[in-house]
């Protein structure tokens, strides 16, 4: 039990309505822990210790500038960026793995693939051919595990396919082409191993390769690939926030990033007889309530789900709260931003947790390892515990779903098709929008949410209010959509937030000035707007009046996007330093001299304020070599 003095100190949200809810709770969460205002280790801020080996753990000082080893700031410094890039990347393999995994056995089973159009633009991209749809499926599936398990020596085939020309041209000339996707991880975790490479720039460009295999492969593929299985997102406005949650149901909370594990249940929960069971038990059936990345890419095609999802409740410091709502019954995990926090919380309101892949394993949770096989297995696993769980405990818990979190008119289901659609099948009239000036320029607001940098979410939500305010859009992925959308920002009415004229054009064609493409995983969705709205004006990427922002990055996972996004040649913003402000030679590549390299710098910046500003400058000085006023 918390005291009470305690949840006063909890941790500042950007949604107040959250912050208020979570005030008045009496299980700790994550927002409670950050009020504690916990101390931060000043080496590690700097990346300047190491507890690589049993000499250690040694820490860069003034007075001890190497450690026992031999190895400077600047090696200790890019070893350990170096090795996060390689897990968060790591990370991302696993789940296009995954994804390429239920794609194949679903094509040899000639199971139902809602994707068409997608199918055949990615058998065209790759030059697949096949008798039918289910064979192309299986093919292109074969390709990407093809790719991804070659050694570090072979550079996989499919990055020239789907790579823009100038871009690999450059990736080649630099030798960071990627080998096998996994060959290229695990290299990088040898690499910055004890008494290995001490070369920082060489360990730099290794995680440059790994953002590239990072960025096609584990962001682009997997949606498309998932496109493929679940269907394309359509725009349409949606439900979200805590008013996603109806206690009259059996509710499912997802956690995770791999949507192609959800297939089948998503289905199984609409057969008559499973319904038949729900109310039984004196539901009205069940829901999948979103929650983190996962919730979000169901979101992104919530127009194939409507029966059974209810909307995204928000994102990873977020879920301990849904779950304290007492509304929950069962939490089905796969992957990360499921949070230790949730443990306790599980257990004292009786909720079920599930696990179906076990690098996501809780310690609480019943473990069901997921595969195409065994669907039926797992689903009904997840059906009967959801049944005996709101059975046994809603009787004996009290139910409190603050009416008046999130809205019901989200703009969702963005991707570089619908939107493309959306303009009406070309780019044009937006490449026309911004030569005229009325939008300036875009902004991808990326990555996780954090609870430091002013608190949850709250230098995103003013970052992008300032950004808005400069007639700058701004299109979203990850956690950070989450946040923005339970605030209001994506919602049509938003528009009267935004500058003059990015508000005129937002109110004539009835969208909001943040457009939401959904989980991190959606970044690759960026890339390939990006892509093409350079193909269409014949130019490389870093000269597009465009730049990225990862406000409030958390994750190993993230520090790999932004390795993808600075192989792109992109600025990326971000608010707090990746841990390597105790090494010059990697600060002042990484600030500075990459420009020169790949065309991408990191700015770094927790000021909402300044930021924009610095943003703005950018996109103004990359608009004026464009000839544009």
């Amino acid at each position: 039990m918390i005291m009470e003095t305690r949840h006063c100190r909890n941790c500042a949200s950007a949604d107040v309505e959250l912050q208020t809810f979570i005030s008045g709770l009496d299980v700790e969460t994550s927002h409670h822990r950050a009020g504690d205002d916990p101390v931060r280790c000043g080496y590690g801020l700097q990346g300047g210790c190491c507890r690589l080996c049993a000499n250690g753990p040694c820490r860069i000082t003034p007075k001890t500038p190497k450690g026992i080893c031999g190895a400077d700031a600047d090696a200790m410094v890019a070893r350990n960026l170096l090795r996060a890039v390689a897990a968060g990347s790591g990370c991302y393999i696993h789940i296009i793995e995954n994804t390429a995994r239920n794609l194949k056995a679903m094509g040899e089973a000639k199971s139902p693939l809602k994707g068409s159009a997608t199918l055949e633009r990615v058998a065209k991209l790759f030059g697949v051919a096949g008798r039918n749809g289910h064979d192309k499926a299986v093919r292109i599936a074969e390709a990407v595990l093809s790719d991804l398990y070659l050694p570090r020596s072979e550079k996989m085939k499919l990055v020239e396919k789907i790579a823009y020309a100038p871009r690999f041209a450059k990736w080649k000339e630099l030798g960071i082409l990627p080998g096998g996707a996994k060959s290229e991880v695990f290299d990088g975790v040898v690499k910055s191993s004890t008494n290995l490479n001490s070369d920082p720039v060489d360990m730099l460009f290794h995680c440059l390769a790994l953002g590239v295999s990072t960025g096609l492969y584990g962001l682009t593929m997997v949606n498309l690939l998932n496109d493929i299985m679940l269907g394309e997102p359509k725009i349409r406005p949606a439900a979200v926030g805590f008013k996603t949650i109806d206690p009259r149901y059996i509710n499912i909370m997802i956690t995770g990033h791999q949507h192609s594990s959800f297939t089948h249940l998503q289905d199984r929960l609409l057969n008559d007889a499973v319904v038949a069971r729900a109310r039984e038990v004196g539901a009205d059936g069940f829901r999948l309530v979103g929650c983190t990345c996962v919730g979000q890419d169901l979101q992104l095609r919530g127009e194939h789900y409507q029966e059974v999802f209810t909307g995204h409740a928000g994102n990873n410091f977020t879920s301990e709260a849904v779950l304290a709502t007492g509304a929950v019954d069962v939490v089905v995990s796969e992957f990360n931003c499921t949070l230790p926090g949730i443990e306790p919380i599980a257990d004292k309101l009786g909720v079920k947790m599930i696990c179906i892949d076990d690098v996501a394993k809780k310690a609480n949770a019943a473990y069901a390892p997921y595969s195409y096989e065994n669907r039926d297995a797992v689903s009904e696993m997840i059906i009967a515990e959801g049944v005996a769980a709101y059975r046994d405990r809603r009787g004996g818990v009290k139910v409190d779903v603050p009416a008046n979190h999130g809205n019901d008119d989200t703009i969702t289901g963005v991707s570089e098709v619908s939107l493309k659609e959306f303009l009406g099948g070309d780019w044009k009239p937006l490449v026309d929008l911004i030569a005229s000036g009325a939008i300036k320029g875009v902004v991808g607001v990326v990555g996780c949410s954090s609870m430091v940098s002013g608190g949850h979410d709250v230098l995103t939500v003013n970052l992008v209010k300032e950004l808005i305010k400069k007639d700058i859009i701004i299109l979203t992925a990850g956690c950070s959509s989450g946040g923005l959308e339970n605030v209001g920002l994506m919602r049509p009415a938003a528009a009267e937030l935004a500058g003059p004229s990015l508000r005129a054009v937002c109110e004539k064609l009835g969208i909001p000035p943040v457009l939401n493409f959904g989980p991190c995983l959606a970044i690759g969705r960026l890339e390939m707007v990006a892509t093409e709205l350079a193909e269409y004006l014949k130019i490389d990427l870093p000269q597009l009046p465009l730049a990225l922002s990862a406000p409030q990055w958390l994750e190993e996972q993230a520090l790999a996007d932004g390795c993808f996004g600075l192989a792109l040649g992109l600025p990326l913003h971000l608010g707090k330093p990746p841990f390597v402000t105790g090494s010059k030679v990697v600060s002042e590549v990484l600030t500075s001299s990459l420009v020169n390299i790949t065309g991408g710098k990191v700015i770094l910046d927790e000021n909402a304020e300044t930021a924009a500003a610095t943003l703005e400058a950018i996109i103004l000085e990359k608009r004026a070599a464009l000839g544009l006023a």
